[in-house]
């Protein structure tokens, strides 16, 4: 089976309704294209007739069964296990609304697994958990692991993300991906490796300063480290998150180990002064006088949606490139440029894991992709360019088996 990009609508099904008696869609193209849904299940089969039905189904599907059942390696080849992903949310932290809960954020899931299909040519599966304890979550996608080649964890907030993603991957031996996290990481630092590229410099010249201790910078700190940065400090609403705090989460102290080599400490405003870097992943706003203190030819990636922490027009008085999370702005930061080549690449050598390894090669190819057209409003391709999924895809894979977790 498949996961087909449609939109099964039926006219006479009843919609929501407004005092007005109307259906939402009549007011709304954004109800109308998600009535119904916006994913079907396709056969990848016929089933014509009576022998097709006996080869799809009993008593032919029994031989099926029975050699897995002798020999489990063979489900990869026989059943869709190795190309379909598991979209796994508690509903906690969607896109910009927060805590809505798993109903409320079917929509999303819905949307990111057709991104898996249209981008990678992966399936996927939206599953959305009436629970948000950590062990809990843990244990049904244990559970439900049999089924996927992998798991997207999608939009579970900080700081059980990161303990659900570990504690799975030390449960199970198929690639585990928290997209809010790496996902995020790895365009970010594509971008900023053309960046540097563009200026002339390179990223350990460069000093970085996050907003936003979550998910997505905690993230982002690790993979700018792994790949090199002269130094970054990440902010919480508390400022500069360093060793000399002592109202530190262990996630935070953890970071506190490997960022913030100048000991900077106080607000982010004041760790702005300077600095070469700012990357945006907390909402909010940076007040004007503070971007204006950085470092001249400074890069500003505000990726807060809808609202950036600096608004591009402010950005561009001060900064040499600007990017951004929104598509009506150049230099989109969109995570469909990394998740769908990503996991094509892991599922295609059947990964047991996604390592740092892989999701540097992966930003590394995004990067590539500018090639020479690489300009201050193209540091980073389109998600509709087509060399994307194909270079990332290629990348991931030839990593996993150079870093010894692909089994084919």
């Amino acid at each position: 089976m498949a996961a087909e990009i449609v939109n099964p609508r039926s006219d006479s099904d009843a919609g929501t309704e407004q005092e007005t008696g109307e259906p939402l869609d009549s007011f709304d193209p954004a109800f109308a294209l998600h009535r119904g849904g916006k994913m079907a299940v396709q056969a990848t089969v016929p089933v014509r007739d009576k022998d097709d039905l006996s080869l799809a189904y009993t008593p032919g599907v029994a031989k099926v069964c029975s050699a897995i059942a002798e020999q489990p390696d063979l489900v990869h080849d026989y059943t869709w296990k190795s190309s379909v992903v598991a979209v796994v949310t508690d509903g906690t932290a969607v896109l910009g609304l927060g805590d809505i809960g798993p109903e409320a954020s079917l929509p999303v899931m819905e949307g990111k697994a057709i991104l898996f299909k249209q981008f990678g040519g992966v399936d996927a599966v939206p599953i959305a958990l009436d629970c948000t304890d950590a062990d809990e979550i843990v244990e049904t996608v244990v559970r439900l692991a049999p089924s996927f080649g992998g798991v997207n964890l999608e939009d579970i907030s900080a700081p059980r993300c990161f303990e659900i993603e570990r504690k799975l991957q030390e449960r199970l031996d198929i690639p585990i991906f928290h997209d809010d996290q790496h996902g995020t990481a790895v365009v970010t630092l594509a971008a900023l490796r053309n960046a540097a590229r563009l200026s002339g410099r390179t990223l350990g010249e460069l000093r970085a300063v996050i907003s936003g201790a979550g998910a997505a910078g905690v993230a982002i700190a690790k993979m700018l480290v792994e790949a090199g940065i002269g130094d970054v400090a990440v902010a919480d609403r508390k400022g500069v998150v360093s060793a000399d705090r002592g109202d530190l989460t262990p996630v935070k102290q953890e970071l506190a180990s490997f960022t913030n080599k100048a000991g900077l400490s106080g607000s982010l405003e004041s760790a702005l002064a300077g600095a070469d870097v700012f990357i945006g992943v907390s909402g909010g706003t940076v007040p004007e006088p503070a971007v204006a203190s950085m470092a001249k030819g400074a890069f500003v990636f505000a990726m807060a949606n809808p609202n950036p922490e600096v608004h591009p027009e402010v950005a561009h008085k001060y900064a040499a490139v600007v990017a951004t999370g929104r598509s009506d702005f150049p230099n989109q930061i969109n995570n469909v440029l990394a998740f769908p080549g990503i996991f094509a690449g892991a599922l295609q050598v059947r990964a047991s894991r996604i390592t740092e390894g892989m999701k540097l090669a992966a930003a590394e190819a995004l990067a590539s992709v500018v090639g020479d057209d690489l300009a201050a409003d193209y540091v980073i391709p389109s998600p509709f360019d087509e060399r994307v999924a194909p270079a990332v895809t290629a990348a991931v894979a030839a990593a996993a088996r150079a870093e010894g977790v692909a089994r084919r």
